[in-house]
Order: structure tokens, then C-alpha cells, then sequence
């Protein structure tokens, strides 16, 4: 490890920060921690934390290269908020590492956690409160998909035109018996998987999906609707993001409850708004502070990115449910969508009339909410709010039982 301080070819307003920020471990993957220096209101350098042999002159040009290309190119409009919880907290605590040390939960890997009680009924009730949201909207029914998507569904849209860094790809071995033999020879013999693995692998049909409603869009592919409708799901998805902190605030596999809407332009946006106001309800029955602002999804390495960034801000397309997990920090845990018509034109979905339907979505990281929650309330559940614990009784009880 080696550190590095990175002077910007031009300074970058504190507005763009952010911007900056969910860039910068994408740049290259010798960065494992860095630091943004700030004077005067703008961003004039980066301290790096570099691992193995890089240049620095690669480093440099590679971020003068991200800055002019997809930071400086955006306006720096504040954030906009549109409703703040009337709670307030005073202090907070990380749940993490009392979770590992009473084997209420473990790093299965990087970006990855397993847990048990009491985030197990803790995560089911919350998991419940937003479901029982989505199915009170009209016409609304609940799927649960597969894991896998198919990469077609991804291609339909242009996905991996906005997201590269996101996605990943399932594939296997060839459907070859000398392949096959190969291979169980050569792992023997060294006793790992050979470099060149990839070599004879092939099929990049399927992919792990980022969200759940792609799973909704395929399913009603090419269909005319009888009617507008609702769909909601639980589910598995999973987006690389380059570095990981051990915790449960950001995850490389996490779940999702997903609500879709699909109809007119109204009906998703009355759809959308009404979800809101429940999730600011429940926000509020658990005891928890935050509050929801207008918001972008994180586009990268795409020439348009800073018109798709202004538009989706300028016309409030996308907000964020945002909570709190210390003085300085919070977390999004849930964001809210509208789509327009691109999804419908995408997939070919349309409307009782033959034209082609809006939709929108919204998406809760039930972890990520979990872990929040944990943060405000610590990991007793004696001190959880009675909301929760009149509904989920002791969860230490599960734990002892046999």
C-alpha cells in the first residue's frame, strides 16, 4: 500500500463531490481508499491509497479523464428535499461488529453477509410493512422470480451502455467432454482454478440481475395489458461496487422488495406518490429519522451522462429515501422512480388501448434498512420501538429454541 496525493487538472465544485466520489473506485483497481481535499469550497486534489504497482501518471490521467468527461460536465444543483421525519436522534451507534461478536451475523465474503436473529425478524417485518404497502395499491399482485436474468432483458434497454460497472455476468465451462476433462486434469495438477478459466468458458446468456423489476418488464414482454396493475416482488440482486466496508451498508448480494406500476402516465405516478407517503408513514412508526430528496441514478462511462443526470434531476423523475447511520452520514434505503414510456417501448408492453404503457418503480434495500434501523435503535430489541417488537415478539426466542 502506498499513498498518493492526486492534484486535479481543474477544481471541482463541492456540489459535484458526490458525483466525484462514486466515481473514483471505478477508475482503476489499484485505488482501495481514498479522500477528497477540499478549499474554498471547491475540490482541488485526491488522496489515494494505492495497492500493488501502478503508474502515477495512469492514475492521474485516468481521473482527469472521469472529472472532464463525466463531473465537470454536470450543473451542480442542491439537494432537494420533499419531506423530513419529525424524529430526531441524538446518537448513534455501529451495530456491526456486536452483531460478528454474538454470531448474530458473519462476512461470508466481500460484499457479502449471513445473519440471524434478531436481523432475521427484523428484516421479515420490515419486508412485511412494504409489502403490505405495494399490495394496497389497485390491481396489485405479487411473483417471485428467479435469480437469474437473462442478458437479453438488460440488452433491450441499453443497460450495460450506462452501467458497466455494475454489471455481472454468470457463465460456464463449454459443453465439451475434452473441455471438461482438461480442466479436472489441470485443477488437479496445480491444485486451483487455471488463469485462463475464462478461455473455455462461453455461454453469457444469463446474467445476476441489479434490481427486480427487469424480472416484471421480461415477464410482460411483447403483452398487451387488460389493465393497469401493480406488481411487486422480493427478491435477490447484486451490483459490484468496486470496494466494500465491512458492514451491511452497502452489499455486493442484498434484497430487494420491488413494486412495479404499469399504465398510464398517472396512474404510476399517483402509484409512486402513494408509496411514498407510506414508506414516510412507516419511517415514522419505526422511530426513525430521515428524510427523502430528489435524486439521480449513478450513469457512468457513457458520453450522455451528464443530459441523462439533469434530466432525471430537472424533472424529478427519481427520489431517495435516505436514513441516517451517523452525524455525518446517511444511507439511501429506498429510492422512488418514474420511467415515462421508455420500459413500455423497451418490451413492447402495451395498454388496453394498444399504446404503449408508463411505468415506474420502487425499490427498498431490506438490509440496508435493517442496518439503519440498528443504527438508531441499537441491537437489544428491548430498546427497539414497541411498533416493532408488539409484532415480531422476542426474536431471541428463535434463537434458543431446539
Amino acid at each position: 500500500m502506498r499513498a498518493l496525493r492526486v492534484a486535479l487538472p481543474e477544481p471541482v465544485p463541492d456540489g459535484l463531490a458526490p458525483e466525484l466520489a462514486k466515481r473514483l473506485f471505478f477508475v482503476s483497481s489499484a485505488i482501495a481508499e481514498f479522500d477528497l481535499v477540499a478549499e474554498g469550497g471547491v475540490i482541488t486534489a485526491v488522496d489515494l491509497v494505492l495497492s500493488g504497482e501502478v503508474a502515477e501518471s495512469a492514475i492521474t490521467a485516468k481521473i482527469g479523464k472521469v472529472i472532464a468527461a463525466e463531473v465537470l460536465t454536470q450543473r451542480a444543483l442542491p439537494p432537494r428535499q420533499v419531506w423530513r421525519s419529525p424524529v430526531s436522534v441524538e446518537s448513534f451507534t455501529d451495530p456491526f461488529p456486536l452483531l460478528l461478536a454474538t454470531d448474530a451475523a458473519f462476512v461470508a465474503g466481500e460484499g457479502q453477509v449471513g445473519f440471524g436473529e434478531p436481523l432475521l425478524s427484523l428484516v421479515d417485518h420490515l419486508d412485511a410493512r412494504l409489502r403490505s404497502i405495494a399490495l394496497e395499491l389497485p390491481r396489485s399482485r405479487e411473483f417471485r422470480y428467479p435469480t437469474l436474468l437473462p442478458t437479453s432483458v438488460l440488452d433491450r434497454f441499453g443497460y450495460f451502455g450506462s452501467f458497466p460497472q455494475f454489471a455481472m455476468f454468470v457463465t460456464r465451462l463449454h459443453s465439451d467432454i475434452d473441455v471438461y476433462t482438461g480442466f479436472v486434469d489441470r485443477y488437479r495438477a496445480a491444485g486451483r482454478l487455471p488463469d485462463d478459466l475464462f478461455d473455455q468458458c462461453g455461454d453469457k446468456d444469463y446474467c445476476l440481475p441489479p434490481t427486480m423489476c427487469y424480472h416484471t418488464y421480461h415477464q410482460y414482454t411483447g403483452r398487451q395489458l387488460a389493465e393497469e396493475m401493480v406488481v411487486t416482488a422480493r427478491g435477490k440482486s447484486f451490483r459490484h461496487e468496486s470496494r466494500y466496508h465491512t458492514s451491511m451498508e452497502r452489499l455486493w448480494d442484498f434484497t430487494i422488495r420491488e413494486i412495479v406500476f404499469l399504465g398510464g402516465e398517472s396512474f404510476a405516478t399517483e402509484c409512486r406518490d402513494a408509496v411514498m407517503a407510506g414508506a414516510y408513514a412507516l419511517l415514522e412508526e419505526l422511530g426513525l429519522a430521515g428524510h427523502c430528496e430528489v435524486a439521480n441514478d449513478h450513469f457512468f462511462g457513457n458520453a450522455d451522462t451528464a443530459g441523462k443526470i439533469l434530466s432525471q434531476r430537472m424533472m424529478e423523475l427519481k427520489f431517495e429515501l435516505r436514513v441516517p447511520v451517523a452525524a455525518d452520514r446517511t444511507i439511501a434505503v429506498g429510492s422512488f422512480n418514474l420511467h415515462g414510456h421508455f420500459f413500455g417501448e423497451s418490451f413492447g408492453i402495451t395498454g388496453p388501448d394498444g399504446a404503449g404503457v408508463a411505468s415506474g418503480c420502487v425499490g427498498f434495500g431490506l438490509e440496508r434498512l435493517a442496518y439503519a434501523f440498528l443504527c438508531q435503535h441499537g441491537t437489544d430489541p428491548a430498546g427497539w420501538p414497541t411498533s416493532v417488537t408488539d409484532r415480531i415478539g422476542d426474536p431471541g426466542a428463535a434463537r434458543s429454541h431446539r
